[in-house]
């Protein structure tokens, strides 16, 4: 990549114990150049001491070359364009046993087989060669990704695992590699930019850029492990804590602290804010601003997300696609299932599964923020009506006249409420299909959200209680207790110690209801045990103010009359992240009108 190449084709046998071998047409090396590169520490890259401290290429370790030589035959054929003919350098064990003159392109191939032939205890060691395999398409998958320009071909025997010609843009990058379904489930973050401003008293007051760009997973789309996340400084693959946190943190009350989002990320920067030798294997960085990159990277993501408002759809199994990329991969894996929960525990055998005309009368947990008044007019007669096209004889309708384009939470307050489904689920329908939205987890998200505005504006609604509720302490909850203290008073806990490892509650906030209070003081105590010692206290905050608004949200199986439906849908549109609950999962799932009428046969 670094010699220019537009075209690099990968050959492996038996996992790569047989052979490695590597094809390129990039600029390829003198027959001097060729013979130097198996010395120790050699580079051709560096001309200049300072070049360290802003390098701009991938780089290639300057002993890693002639350590393969040392336990491989291998087999260097390369040919600069300022040569007539190219060169061919045979190494065995680590002996030069020739170098000749070839016919050979401009250039670079090497042959690396029969690895660790002479020292079998490091061949012992190797791992499993669906493992290796792995590694190997991993690898290769991955710089495919960063380098849409250029044409990637990887083959193992006669199978080929992946083959993709250069394309004009990241997004065509993508469906090459990962197919149109989990294209669908990515959001592209568009590029952005910040600066930042040495102090003056740096020896190098230079001002450093910072470029954001690449892919990043609705939070419905939820992985088990951080083997979605792809990130590039610079174009160099990297595996940083750093930016990992920072992906975390974007996602943070967007899903499950248990589950990871997919992400492509390329962040690019001034050579000299970042220094890419602190690890052997260039795979770790150091940020020169390290707060900065991770704050940087954090609010980019979650601004995208802000904008975006993206919402899981209804979408049938679509079929395997001939053309699919490494099929033993979990990159193109299902969205996963939502954690299993017996939502309709307490309905009975006599309920009706779809409420109609919902019951009318108050609910005390909605009256804790006073709801906005109602438009004169009720919502169904809000929202204009919703007509089909004019179908053909046989009732169809035309193939082109609905587009199936990303699900979205943007129009959601225009919605027209239809009614309950088992007194848990909202339906309502909207332009673009029928919506369902889980009614419990919507009104946490709005709660959540405002107690964190109350919150941060001092204006916290307290209620005093009749009597104090005394609390029993374990000696890890009165530590915690202790630490966290000023955080509960800021939320609307009142408190104080009442004898040994014993509180008393005199006040909470006024939308937690009696039964739920002694509930949430213990949630939040295990949550500062579990994690504040780990988070910040930014962190700390939502955390709270996230258990604070699930005792506070209406449950399932609790009737709604349509005022409160549609206040809830309003409400909802307002809120910054109308996703997923804070804890994440999801708010509302769409079933588009597209899909509606295929089901039908309508096209």
């Amino acid at each position: 990549l670094d010699a220019g190449s537009t075209a690099i084709r990968i050959e492996i046998e038996n996992a790569g114990r047989r052979l490695i071998r590597i094809v390129d047409n990039g600029s390829g090396m003198l027959r001097d150049d060729a013979l130097l590169a198996f010395e120790r520490h050699a580079t051709s890259k560096l001309t200049d001491v300072k070049d360290l401290l802003s390098i701009a290429t991938l780089g290639f370790r300057g002993e890693a070359l002639p350590s393969i030589a040392s336990v491989s035959r291998l087999t260097l054929e390369t040919r600069a364009i300022e040569e007539q003919t190219g060169s061919r350098i045979e190494i065995a064990g680590g002996k030069m046993l020739s170098c000749d003159e070839i016919a050979q392109s401009v250039g670079t191939t090497i042959s690396v087989r029969d690895l660790f032939f002479n020292v079998p205890a490091r061949k012992k060691f190797l791992r499993s060669e669906q493992t290796e395999l792995a590694h190997i398409a991993s690898l290769v998958t991955h710089y495919s990704l960063a380098q849409p320009e250029k044409s990637f071909e990887l083959r193992d025997g006669a199978r080929e695992l992946l083959s993709v010609e250069p394309v004009g843009s990241l997004r065509e990058r993508v469906f090459q590699v990962f197919g149109s379904r989990t294209i669908e489930d990515l959001i592209e973050l568009t590029r952005r930019e910040r600066i930042f401003e040495l102090d003056r008293s740096d020896p190098d007051p230079v001002p450093l850029r910072f470029a954001l760009r690449g892919f990043v997973s609705r939070p419905q789309l939820q992985k088990n492990n951080r083997n979605s996340i792809y990130v590039f400084v610079n174009g160099r693959l990297i595996r940083d804590r750093l930016i990992l946190h920072a992906i975390s943190a974007a996602y943070y009350n967007l899903m499950p602290a248990s589950a990871y989002p997919f992400a492509l990320l390329f962040l690019d920067c001034d050579p000299q804010a970042v220094d890419v030798n602190v690890h052997p294997s260039k795979t770790e960085v150091r940020f020169r601003q390290q707060s900065f990159v991770h704050d940087f990277v954090r609010d980019g993501i979650r601004e995208q997300l802000m904008e975006s408002r993206p919402a899981p759809s209804f979408r049938p199994s679509p079929p395997a696609q001939p053309g699919a990329v490494l099929p033993y991969s979990e990159m193109t894996q299902a969205i996963e299932d939502m954690p299993a929960e017996d939502v309709f525990s307490g309905a009975t055998e006599h309920a009706p599964v779809f409420n109609l005309q919902p019951q009318r009368g108050p609910d005390p947990r909605l009256d804790f923020y006073d709801a906005p008044p109602l438009d004169p007019a009720p919502p169904e007669e809000r929202l204009s009506p919703l007509r089909l096209p004019i179908p053909d004889t046989h009732g169809a309708f035309p193939a082109g006249a609905y587009h199936d384009g990303p699900a979205t939470l943007t129009g959601i307050g225009d919605l027209r409420p239809l009614g309950q489904l088992h007194d848990s689920f909202i339906l309502a329908a909207g332009r673009d299909g029928l919506w369902i939205i889980d009614q419990h987890v919507a009104h946490e998200r709005i709660l959540f959200e405002k107690v964190l505005s109350a919150r941060s504006a001092g204006r916290v609604e307290v209620q005093r209680l009749l009597m104090p509720l005394i609390l029993q302490l374990t000696p890890g909850q009165q530590i915690e207790y202790a630490r966290i203290a000023d955080e509960l008073i800021a939320n609307g806990f009142e408190s104080e110690p009442f004898g040994n490892r014993t509180i008393a509650i005199q006040a909470a906030p006024a939308s937690i209801g009696p039964g739920d209070l002694e509930r949430v003081i213990y949630e939040i105590l295990e949550i500062a045990e579990s994690e504040a010692r780990h988070v910040s206290l930014d962190d700390l905050r939502r955390a709270i103010a996230a258990s604070i608004a699930c005792r506070a949200a209406i449950k399932i199986n609790t009737r709604l009359d349509a005022s409160k439906m549609d206040y809830l849908l309003r409400e909802l549109a307002r809120c910054d992240f109308p996703m997923s609950c804070p804890h994440g999962r999801p708010v509302a799932l769409h079933y588009s009108t597209r899909e509606i009428l295929k089901a039908f046969h309508r096209i």
